[in-house]
């Protein structure tokens, strides 16, 4: 007898325990989705790309290696990064590249100016790095190069530049 009331009630908790493991899974992937949402819903309002890939990758993908030219900024730059939580100040030092499409259309006149606009150039770049903190432009060096790309393309009116890249880059 003492078997078989024993047999029935780990029967009985069981029984609660499969569906009190069934009601908390409910909750649980309820909450998920919800936070999925919201998540994707600050992502869009951002405007990062989850997937990865800059706004430019299809046109980076049309230029073939023989139609670009690569121009380097001569020189390493050390730029202040904006105070991060710690209270300390860091630095970025990075060197800096764009690719130039040679069969573009505004190639031909505005090609000689990436050099003589250097310093301008520079300053964007500076100017972009220094808006994030070491946290942040450890995590989003591809948003900093389209950042820098999207300015450098405003400032020369076209997009002949089709890509900025860092050839190197350390933070302190």
């Amino acid at each position: 007898m003492k078997k078989n009331l024993l047999s029935v009630v780990i029967l009985a908790l069981l029984v609660v325990n499969l569906i009190l493991t069934g009601i908390m899974m409910f909750s649980c992937v309820s909450a998920n989705k919800k936070t999925a949402a919201l998540v994707n819903d600050i992502a869009s309002v951002l405007d990062l790309e989850l997937t990865g890939g800059g706004s430019n990758t299809e046109e980076v993908a049309a230029v073939s290696v023989a139609d670009t030219e690569i121009y380097n900024i001569a020189d390493a730059m050390t730029v202040a990064l904006r105070p991060s939580e710690d209270g300390k100040e860091h630095y970025c030092m990075c060197e800096v590249s764009f690719s130039m499409n040679k069969t573009h259309e505004d190639y031909e006149t505005m090609s000689p100016m990436v050099a003589t606009q250097e310093s301008k150039i520079r300053s964007i770049i500076i100017g972009v790095i220094g808006g994030y903190t070491k946290e942040e432009a450890q995590a989003n060096q591809k948003a900093i190069e389209s950042a820098i790309l999207e300015q450098v393309q405003q400032m020369f009116g076209s997009n002949f530049i089709y890509e900025a890249y860092f050839r190197d880059v350390k933070f302190q």
